[in-house]
């Protein structure tokens, strides 16, 4: 099992401890101020807030903490930035696909560094960080350099006398709110769209995880982006919510719970009724049929669960598994859980560090205490991990039934939970019967009943025989309260561009 688990980490581009270089254990902190107009900046306030290390919970460095003081400088910057005439609007559309390009390019040259700060900040394993995290941040900001000069309208043929075309301009200032749980990849969505299409930014990263988006931040004044096109500003929700509410934003983009999620709608709304864009909570089905390959679904829905601590949205938290081969997927899945590897994230065997938090970690522990109060079956884990940091054990759940908290919320934490289910229609049903629509999964041989279920789930991606497995190309984003409005792919073009029509009357001869 343990060697598939490997196989499976080298098919999804995952580092080995053979194919990177050694992390650095304890990376210097450059960058802890508010970057706007290409400066840096003290708060406006004087305060600072402390980024904690969760595998130890101690103190890595002192931040600076916007405010919306803070905020409204960055917007009047990213404003100057987008006036017509200015450096950034007049400059030609291919050659915001070569400050893409050279940015990834300085992602690729800093690579084990920011693989290492994110280790640090975050707690994600190393591997993970620099075989994923970082290798997907520059496959992102690589393809959508490509699309800066390719985002054109159409020449449309009106009835009558007149020449119709259609322009793709960008939306204006974006105000974008990044998530603790991918901080330099969420970054790399948002920013690499936007900045293809010609629009300007004003980034609040989560509080949990500021150092990796003020290092990138950086990057983009080496690799060449004017001045106020890209201003980061750290801080807590206030920060946020200011963002939000300023009128002088045109688009909000935001990853994160449904809960702020709706409130972020709510005031998008009363403010200047700006776009926004929302990927949010998921409570995802996999679904494991008796015709798969038994030891490929248990490895790869543990994959899909455990990954990254289980702080995914689209984690496959409902492992629904038909009844026939129900017990042998239950004691596979609890015998991989407890071969899981948990400890110190800088090291390159490790499979699993810290959550992110204590507040996390407890949420965590409440959860599993309330699915052992409502009779569900702990067949492993269900306990903190050491005396330092926030870990907590891989735990899996079996004889879970629909009505039970941990099958109707989002725990955010390393907690499969293994269903039972008889027949094709109950399983959908049952796998639609959530507020959440982000994700899901099916593993089959037959193509028919693969091609039925998917048809029948109410999710913005359904993975098949595979999970987690995710391109710049390839649209992502929810149904439901899942949120809406997609990223990556052409698709995450349109949040970013304003559709304009032009209709010139023409000129008859001998008129």
């Amino acid at each position: 099992m343990l060697r598939s688990f490997r196989k499976l980490r080298l098919s999804r581009g995952f580092a080995t401890a053979a194919s990177v270089p050694a992390p650095e254990t304890n990376p210097s902190i450059m960058y802890t101020g508010i970057f706007i107009d290409n400066e840096w900046h003290r708060s406006k306030s004087g305060k600072t807030f402390p980024t904690l290390n969760p595998a130890t919970g101690e103190t890595i460095a002192e931040v600076q903490e916007g405010s919306a003081a803070d905020i409204d400088e960055a917007v009047k910057a990213a404003n100057k930035a987008f006036k017509l005439g200015s450096p950034w609007r007049t400059m030609d559309a291919s050659r915001r696909g070569v400050l893409l390009n050279k940015l990834a390019d300085l992602l690729e040259r800093d690579r084990t560094y920011l693989a290492s700060l994110e280790t640090l900040d975050n707690g994600k394993p190393y591997s993970a960080a620099y075989g994923f995290d970082v290798g997907a941040s520059v496959a992102t900001l690589r393809y959508y350099a490509g699309w800066a000069d390719k985002n054109h309208g159409q020449v449309i043929p009106m009835d009558g006398q007149y020449l119709a075309y259609t322009r793709h301009e960008p939306v204006g200032v974006c105000g974008q709110i990044i998530p603790w749980n991918f901080p330099l990849l969420m970054m790399a969505w948002k920013l690499a769209p936007a900045l293809a299409t010609g629009n300007v930014i004003v980034l609040k990263p989560a509080e949990q995880t500021p150092l990796t988006a003020l290092y990138m931040a950086q990057l983009t004044k080496e690799a060449g982006f004017p001045s106020g096109v890209v201003n980061v500003v750290p801080g807590f929700g206030s920060a946020g919510a200011a963002l939000v509410a300023h009128n002088d934003v045109d688009k909000i983009a935001f990853t994160g719970s449904t809960e702020v999620g709706q409130l972020i709608k709510k005031e998008a709304a009363t403010s200047n009724l700006k776009r926004t864009t929302l990927e949010l909570g998921g409570k995802s089905p996999n679904i494991i049929l008796r015709d798969s390959d038994l030891d490929t679904a248990v490895e790869t829905a543990h994959f899909g669960l455990f990954f990254n601590m289980g702080q995914c949205c689209c984690a496959g938290s409902r492992t629904f598994v038909e009844d026939s081969i129900y017990d042998e997927f239950v004691e596979k899945s609890a015998a991989r859980a407890k071969s899981r590897v948990v400890g110190n994230p800088f090291d390159l065997n490790v499979e699993q560090g810290p959550q992110i938090d204590q507040e996390q970690t407890e949420k965590i522990m409440s959860l599993i205490g309330e699915g052992k109060k409502q009779g569900a079956k702990l067949v492993s884990g269900g306990s903190r991990v050491g005396d330092k940091g926030y870990y907590v054990e891989p735990t899996v759940f079996a004889d879970v039934t629909d009505d039970m908290t941990i099958a109707k919320q989002e725990i955010f934490g390393p907690v499969q939970q293994i269903l039972k289910f008889s027949s094709l229609n109950e399983v959908i049903n049952r796998a639609n019967a959530t507020d959440y629509g982000l994700a899901a999964a099916v593993f089959t041989k037959d193509i028919d009943k693969a091609n039925y279920i998917v048809q029948g789930l109410r999710a913005g991606t359904v993975w098949v025989n595979t999970y987690n497995s995710l391109a710049p190309q390839v649209p992502f984003g929810g149904f439901k309260m899942s949120g809406h409005g997609r990223e990556q792919g052409s698709y995450g073009l349109e949040a970013y561009t304003e559709v304009k029509s032009v209709i010139i009357k023409v000129k008859q001869k001998n008129s």
